[in-house]
């Protein structure tokens, strides 16, 4: 992504989101009374004529400006535009002025209990009951390329039209950072998980191996006695998550991702992965994992990754951690984190890293009440385009960048120098990185300033070990059900239960806590969960034609 943290949007909806799913259904905009209703088709005539080949923004010669709404579902979203190199350019190329309208499922509550709907919305939750009954109240974007720009079609991605196609054959809305498996095939989007050591440790204890059980115990042992100062393993903010010791440390350690006969998978109860927590809790119980790092929020790991204090971690978001990183190396260069092998499976598995899967992060839609759909799909082709990724991640050839002679492209040395001594200026003039709306990883492999220093060598030691999750993804039971109450349920117990089990004070109490949570999955109707995610599993693997 994010990039932002991408993990933001896929979140249980809170009683706002519930109350939302019951006001789609009371507003009428499952079907009669009420809801959006669209707007009449906008004529093109005296203003061009579509073409497969251009892109109808480059043809349209509509000369009044159009104003259009958008709606983004996130309070933090900046909603300036038109003042940046970034949002200036989109105004001048597109002619149009966007008015962003932000706030969270309250307020995007009320745009569907009123009827007075923005031009666009954006967000974060594709199993959200918005995203879900899009049909109701947004236009089909397979539709819209037909009528007004059939060039969409040339740069979206078939297998993520598809991906989002709802059972009527129509695709509402497409994300950004959907990766598909072509990505994944030709290595355009670099890992974002690693295990990483700083360099005077690895060296001081002689470049160690910490592959098996025994040599991290004996490892972190080690760095107990010769650094006293720094913990010696840490890992990201687990807050009401699992941080990266859950399912991104079942990746690290290619924990299957289904059954032998394809059914789901329980990775929480891979024996592997268990082995693995036994060994994290051994080396809790003689001082190798500090209490304080389960207490840590984010802004507190941050502050210890700036200031070098963990010997080791196992770090997800990479590039999120990219300027910590850099702030630490940048003051001591012979001290900087780098990525090693790390913890490896027991039983010989290779590791299966995820990255963002083909769902991506935001959804963006044109709703019905859309005053010019014809306008809008334009954006959405124009920031689809290689011409707006360009824009997005480097802003103007020959003004903030340049391009060299085997196509890697670089910012310009003031443009440079402020995106590394001034990020609130760069931010505020620029804005290239932020205003993402499609952006796709791809485009970042272009330039070496896409990524801080900090995090090259663990992009580098990541290749080759990204394997695509999409069979799991929006696996969970449909909102509103009783499967989806007790996976809530079963999800926050893992939650407390993970944490435990590395706390515990002995093997005894390690298996205790492990078959109170398998209890607590028999009591809550886990089998019924594994039947309706096995049943999702293979209607993906229907979509993306896997055998």
């Amino acid at each position: 992504m994010f990039k932002l943290n991408k993990g933001f949007g896929k979140k249980s909806m809170t009683l706002c989101a519930t109350l939302l799913a019951a006001a789609l259904v009371v507003t009428g905009c499952g079907g009669s009374g009420g809801g959006s209703k669209a707007k009449e088709e906008v004529s093109l005539e005296n203003r061009y004529t579509p073409d497969a080949n251009t892109p109808a923004w480059q043809l349209d010669t509509k000369e009044e400006m159009t104003e259009l709404t958008w709606y983004v579902n996130a309070d933090w979203w900046n909603t300036d535009f038109g003042n940046d190199v970034v949002t200036k350019k989109i105004k001048e190329d597109l002619n149009i002025n966007i008015k962003f309208i932000t706030g969270d499922d309250t307020k995007l509550n009320t745009f569907f209990a009123g009827n007075d709907m923005p031009d666009l919305i954006t967000t974060f939750d594709s199993n959200s009951a918005v995203v879900q009954k899009a049909s109701t109240w947004a236009l089909p974007l397979n539709e819209l390329a037909e009528k007004y720009d059939p060039y969409f079609n040339k740069v979206a991605a078939a297998d993520t039209l598809n991906w989002f196609k709802l059972d009527d054959g129509n695709t509402y809305g497409y994300p950004n950072y959907s990766n598909t498996q072509a990505d994944y095939d030709n290595g355009s989007i670099p890992a974002k998980t690693a295990f990483v050591i700083r360099k005077d440790v690895y060296e001081a204890l002689g470049q160690p191996t910490i592959g098996t059980p025994e040599e991290f115990k004996n490892v972190m042992q080690q760095i107990k006695s010769k650094f006293p100062e720094l913990i010696p393993f840490g890992f990201n903010s687990i807050g009401e998550g699992t941080g990266s010791l859950g399912d991104v440390f079942q990746d690290f350690l290619g924990v299957p991702l289904e059954t032998e006969n394809g059914e789901f998978y329980n990775r929480n109860l891979d024996e592997d992965y268990l082995a693995w927590l036994k060994t994290l809790n051994e080396s809790y119980r003689e001082g190798g994992i500090s209490d304080d790092s389960f207490a840590d929020d984010g802004p507190a790991f941050e502050e210890k990754v700036k200031a070098g204090k963990y010997a080791t971690m196992l770090l997800d978001g990479t590039p999120q951690q990219g300027g910590n990183l850099q702030i630490f190396m940048t003051a001591n260069p012979d001290k900087a984190y780098m990525a090693i092998d790390g913890p490896q499976s027991t039983v010989g598995n290779a590791p299966m890293l995820n990255q963002s899967g083909i769902t991506g992060w935001m959804i963006s839609f044109i709703t019905k009440n859309c005053t010019d759909p014809a306008k809008a799909i334009q954006v959405f082709t124009y920031l689809l385009s290689d011409e707006g990724q360009m824009l997005m991640n480097y802003g103007i050839e020959g003004e903030t960048y340049t391009k060299n002679a085997d196509g890697t492209v670089q910012f310009t040395p003031e443009v440079k120098e402020l995106q590394l001594n001034n990020a609130d200026q760069f931010k505020k003039e620029y804005r290239m990185g932020e205003f993402m709306f499609f952006g796709h990883d791809s485009h970042k492999t272009l330039s070496s300033d896409a990524f801080p220093e900090s995090i090259k060598q663990m992009q580098e030691w990541g290749k080759g070990k990204l394997v695509p999750h999409f069979i799991l993804e929006n696996t969970n039971p449909d909102q509103g059900t009783a499967e989806a109450r007790s996976l809530t349920a079963i999800n926050t117990t893992w939650n407390t239960a993970m944490v435990s089990l590395i706390r515990s004070k002995s093997e005894a109490e390690f298996d205790k806590t492990l078959d109170a949570y398998k209890k607590f999955l028999d009591e809550n109707g886990w089998d019924a969960i594994v039947k309706i995610r096995t049943e999702k599993m293979q209607a993906n693997k229907e979509k993306l034609g896997i055998k």
